[in-house]
């Protein structure tokens, strides 16, 4: 009888407990949107049964395949894949997420590899990020930016004192292939170590040869220890290549939000041009100039407005931006190097004639320029390279007519020399960005007439025995070049007699 009671006891407390969750239960009910696939190609799909969609939102098909919903039609919706569409058929079913694509972001994902998804692609294991956002934002409004002051040290010769760069600044670097424009963009990169700049590495439609070998160039340097690297090779779907410059800002703008210095590098444009080319051709719209869509502007224009130099009231911070384009037959009036030139703050040119006599970096000094100029540039630059830009211009025009001539004055002559001289002191081999204490001492002593009486072919070693006078012989100057004071007349005479010196040293 006890027994009885007892199971009837635990019985009645069994079935109250089951009648008190069921009445405290509140069952909200979850709409569910799913469509269907009617038509599925090469990195796109349509799909009908979706109406309530939103441009831009994220899908999810079969086999976790992604899609980004761009095109909403009377009776279908046009869907650029994430994922290659290889398992997809028409048919399958599609569900709203009803959210935009986002990526993680996060200081664990430095010296990381991942595609535009936040996918990691170096086999070191899941990414963990601390949070996640879109990968289109607002750009900063002008009220929240501040005026570009800070030089970004490339650790070129040429472009740190002709062509300044500033943190916030948008600087495209463009040329023909095989002219050395990653080149620079990887050498920029390693120059940041030790600088507080956090890098952020894009290829776009690039082979895995390259961009593996400019992964390892970036470990093989140390420079992989403050650098995210975003990949979307040549064979991944163009609606990965489409998205993945967007991901790798948004990368950038957290850090950029802590206050931090970002630079990223966009390797290249010209195949995100082709890539949301060949999704707009797809997805059936109007073509215009060179088939391209009429958005084309729009979509660099809508991404380069998000680098720029935070006001202190917004935490300081700056995003960098060095997108790369590639020019055919060195026509710079080509519809997606003219728009990038009219969007970013100053064009880096590449010239093939340059890169093949072997004057490299093959800098085109009169057709580069860089809208924020000195502005960027620390005091001792302006010192010592403030007229050299014009005077470089001139000694190339002049070199061009002297060709015709073959009786030249003194004058001519002695110019020319010079010119000869300065470019081949612009001469740089790739890997080795020099500091500025060490680019300062080579372009006083250029300017001040040291190298005049030394050989071209000897003006590399020259060079290499006076870069180090200030860092070695002046180290209080050296720290305050460093922190954008005066170079002083005295400092410079005693740093020019050091250097004559050592060339007559040299020449003995």
């Amino acid at each position: 009888m006890d027994i009885d009671l007892s199971v009837r006891a635990l019985l009645d407390e069994t079935f109250n407990t089951f009648d008190d969750t069921l009445t405290q239960h509140n069952f909200k009910p979850r709409l569910i949107e799913i469509g269907e696939v009617t038509y599925v190609g090469r990195g796109n799909a349509r799909v009908n049964g979706l109406p309530n969609v939103q441009s831009e939102e994220l899908l999810q098909f079969p086999n976790h395949v992604l899609g980004l919903a761009l095109n909403l039609d009377m009776d279908e919706v046009g869907v650029v894949l994430l994922d290659h569409s290889d398992q997809l058929t028409a048919g399958d079913e599609v569900r709203r997420t009803h959210r935009l694509l986002d990526i993680p972001v996060g200081e664990s994902l430095i010296g990381r590899v991942i595609d535009p998804v936040g996918r990691p692609l170096d086999g070191h294991g899941p990414v963990s990020a601390a949070d996640r956002r879109p990968y289109e934002r607002e750009p900063a409004s002008i009220i929240n930016r501040a005026p570009v002051t800070v030089p970004l040290q490339t650790g070129f010769k040429v472009i740190d004192a002709l062509i300044p760069i500033g943190r916030g600044q948008r600087e495209l670097i463009l040329g023909d292939r095989q002219t050395g424009k990653t080149a620079i963009a990887i050498d920029t990169i390693i120059n940041q170590r030790n600088k507080n700049v956090v890098c952020i590495y894009c290829a776009i439609g690039q082979r895995n040869t390259a961009v593996a070998k400019v992964i390892d160039d970036l470990r093989k340097y140390d420079a992989l220890e403050y650098t995210a690297v975003v990949v979307a090779e040549s064979d991944a779907p163009p609606g990965l290549q489409f998205v993945a410059p967007y991901a790798a800002t948004t990368l950038g703008e957290y850090f950029m939000d802590q206050g931090q210095d970002v630079l990223v590098v966009y390797d290249d444009l010209t195949s995100h041009a082709r890539a949301y080319r060949e999704l707009s051709l797809l997805l059936r719209r109007p073509p215009g100039r060179e088939a391209f869509p009429g958005d084309i502007f729009y979509l660099h224009s809508r991404l380069l407005e998000r680098s720029t130099h935070l006001c202190d009231s917004m935490g300081g911070g700056s995003l960098t931006a060095l997108p790369i384009a590639e020019t055919e037959a060195q026509n710079l009036s080509a519809y997606i190097p003219t728009n990038l030139i009219s969007i970013t703050d100053g064009q880096i040119y590449l010239s093939p004639q340059l890169f093949q006599k072997g004057i490299l970096p093959a800098v085109d000094v009169g057709r580069s320029v860089s809208r924020v100029g000195g502005k960027t540039q620390l005091s001792a630059y302006r010192a010592v390279a403030g007229d050299l830009r014009l005077s470089y211009a001139q000694f190339e025009e002049l070199e061009a007519f002297s060709r015709f001539s073959s009786r030249l004055d003194e004058e001519t002559l002695t110019t020319l020399e010079r010119g000869r001289r300065v470019r081949e002191i612009f001469k740089q081999s790739q890997y080795q960005p020099l500091s500025v204490p060490q680019q300062i001492s080579i372009l006083l002593s250029m300017a001040a007439g040291v190298f005049d009486t030394t050989g071209i072919p000897l003006i590399r070693s020259a060079e290499q025995r006076v870069q180090n006078i200030l860092v070695d012989e002046f180290p209080d100057v050296s720290e305050a070049i460093l922190a954008g004071q005066k170079f002083s007349e005295e400092d410079q005479r005693e740093t020019i007699q050091s250097a004559r010196e050592i060339i007559q040293s040299l020449n003995q």
